[in-house]
């Protein structure tokens, strides 16, 4: 991935999105717990694709922003489609674009009508920026193949500091629609918990494959470990991320700030 030098002349939305290229890609260590969840959610869903599928197979990457993830996979030698509601934001990709084959897909990705289905689609830290995730979910699944995947990650519900509703204790979703789709973390209606996620795939016919709570407190920088970690040795800090992703499941759900999560589509008989 080719590293670019900021312009004057640049779009707005490329100016926004350099500072985040440069603790996601470039190594900047100026908040080393974003930097640190990134990085650490990059490992997961990388891993679980190629888990399933070979290079070539076609992923569509859904609002995929500056398209980190989606250079990444295309390096990898996957046939990666970009998807994006911020058209201009393609030639800032390409700017990034080192090698692999990327095709562009602007606009609502549920209005695009894409000919053929994806033997993976990524969502990723997407769904809890949706007013109703479990219908989202439903028409995401509907651009995957028969027995293809989709790929999620999302911040995790029961994490303790987590002051967020939870999608089934609401009673009307649609009250936040006018509010849907904004970036960045002020932009979360839902954090999801893994059951709820469990129900929906039950509902539509999915199946959920993998499920991997990630990144605890102190990795990410929560507690004032803020303060420590530009100190700390990387390889602890990884360590003792490796250590709680061992802890029994409901210490991890309380403790970890995010999952990641492979689901299956499951062709029917």
């Amino acid at each position: 991935m080719k590293k670019v030098t900021p312009q004057p002349n640049w779009h707005k939305s490329w100016k926004y999105s350099y500072p985040y290229d440069l603790l996601e890609i470039y190594g900047s260590f100026d908040i080393p717990g974003y930097t640190y969840a990134y990085k650490n959610r990059q490992k997961h869903t990388l891993e679980l694709i190629q888990k399933v599928v070979k290079p070539r197979a076609k992923i569509l990457d859904v609002a995929a922003a500056q398209g980190n993830f989606t250079l990444a996979l295309a390096e990898l030698g996957y046939e990666v489609t970009w998807n994006d509601l911020r058209e201009e934001l393609i030639d800032y990709v390409e700017l990034k674009r080192e090698s692999g084959n990327i095709n562009y897909a602007p606009g609502n990705v549920f209005d695009l009508g894409f000919v053929s289905k994806f033997d993976v689609v990524l969502i990723a830290e997407v769904i809890e920026h949706v007013a109703h995730p479990d219908e989202f979910l439903k028409k995401i699944a509907e651009m995957v193949k028969p027995n293809g995947y989709i790929v999620m990650t999302t911040p995790n519900g029961e994490y303790f500091l987590n002051r967020l509703p939870k999608f089934s204790d609401c009673p009307d979703p649609s009250q936040f629609e006018s509010i849907q789709f904004q970036p960045n973390a002020d932009g979360h209606i839902f954090l999801l918990y893994l059951d709820e996620i469990e129900d929906f795939a039950k509902q539509i016919g999915l199946s959920i494959l993998d499920a991997r709570l990630i990144t605890n407190s102190i990795t990410n920088g929560h507690i004032k470990s803020r303060y420590l970690l530009k100190f700390l040795p990387r390889q602890w800090v990884e360590s003792l991320e490796s250590f709680t992703e061992k802890l029994p499941l409901p210490l991890r759900k309380k403790i970890h700030t995010a999952f990641v999560v492979l689901i299956q589509r499951v062709e029917s008989v």
